[in-house]
């Protein structure tokens, strides 16, 4: 007896296939572009970047993770991959782990470090005001040989600068403890990106729903990129500047003040590439100083070294991945800081990564 053939809508499609993009008219595809434009400037105007970057790094994670799992379930299976049952338990334990694996972090964070974690701002501030006082002191704090060799005009110089520190401070006071805020966001902003990575795929969409889909996969392949590649650069720097404070200075009798500061400083410049290497290097060095001019040089000649690597990696891999030059991201990043502040700092290399794979998706460059 001869089977009677499965009807097209029982016959099961893979869950990684998404649904062939349909013939659309510019109208809509110029609709996707403004969305997409509205949604980047609101996060900017409403400072909610951490929560969009959270978002990004909660899906990418949980993807990952999944495919990981996925691969060691198949393992234990003897089979090339998972069954579909298993695949699914490999995205909810993956979307488990990202979201309570930071509770986890906070709760040992507040057991061990509370003080830190609320008081964060305030030594920072402290941070900017004792830099402040060491420039002022810069002739007390060289040789004597050395300050009777500084120009008059270095003065004027320690001024403005001691004037720009005390600026930063004051402003920094205002927030308060306010940027528990933003570690809300950012949570918030993981659960988001890991529950997405998990939803079921959709059967059909809207050819607007298709271009969005589309821009925000060209969206994810900047951030993956550029944030995921600067977020390991960034962890590493921070690890040998850890190990550089906390094991190398005080083998010669040399201790920064500050150091926990210093550590956290290190991670959060390192995720705003070129410029905030520069940033840490005159924090260091200028602390260093307040210490002794051997500190000063010792930072300085480390810090130097270790950066020269990431200028590399940033230059061929990061760049050569997105066809961004050093020039371009400089000029984006000012422009951007100029706007929005520092948050410009770091969403200008993402969304400038992102505007250059529209343009070339679009064939225009």
């Amino acid at each position: 007896m001869a089977q009677r053939p499965t009807p097209p809508a029982l016959v099961s499609q893979p869950e990684s296939s998404p649904p062939p993009l349909r013939p659309v008219s510019r109208g809509i595809v110029l609709t996707s572009y403004v969305l997409v434009a509205a949604m980047l400037m609101l996060v900017m105007w409403r400072g909610l970047l951490p929560g969009l970057l959270c978002v990004c790094l909660g899906f990418l994670l949980t993807r990952t993770l999944a495919r990981w799992f996925a691969l060691g379930l198949g393992h234990m299976q003897r089979q090339p991959t998972a069954s579909p049952k298993g695949v699914r338990l490999a995205q909810i334990a993956a979307a488990a782990l990202v979201m309570l694996g930071p509770l986890a972090l906070l709760a040992v964070g507040l057991t061990h470090s509370r003080g830190y974690l609320v008081n964060a701002p305030q030594q920072y501030l402290e941070l900017l005001n004792y830099m402040a006082r060491t420039v002022l002191e810069l002739r007390l704090k060289l040789p004597a040989d050395m300050a009777a060799h500084l120009p008059e005009g270095v003065a004027d110089i320690q001024r403005t600068i001691a004037a720009y520190l005390g600026a930063k401070a004051g402003a920094l006071a205002m927030a308060g403890r306010a940027w528990l805020a933003g570690v809300l966001f950012a949570y918030v902003g993981l659960l988001i990106g890991a529950l997405a990575a998990v939803r079921p795929p959709l059967v059909a969409v809207g050819p607007l729903a298709q271009q969005l889909r589309l821009r925000i996969r060209l969206f994810g392949e900047a951030f993956r990129q550029i944030v995921a590649a600067q977020f390991w650069i960034a962890a590493f720097n921070t690890l040998l500047t850890a190990l550089f404070l906390l094991f190398l200075l005080p083998l010669w009798d040399l201790r920064l003040p500050y150091t926990p500061v210093l550590i956290t400083f290190t991670f959060v410049a390192g995720l705003v590439p070129i410029v905030g290497n520069l940033v840490c290097n005159v924090v260091m060095t200028i602390v260093g100083l307040s210490v002794s001019p051997l500190a000063a040089a010792a930072c300085l000649g480390f810090l130097i070294l270790i950066h020269k690597a990431e200028y590399v990696i940033n230059a061929k891999v990061v760049g050569s991945r997105t066809h961004m030059g050093v020039w371009e991201l400089l000029s984006v990043m000012f422009v951007a800081e100029a706007v929005f502040g520092p948050a410009g700092l770091v969403a200008a290399p993402l969304f400038y990564a992102y505007l250059k794979k529209e343009l070339i998706a679009a064939r225009l460059v």
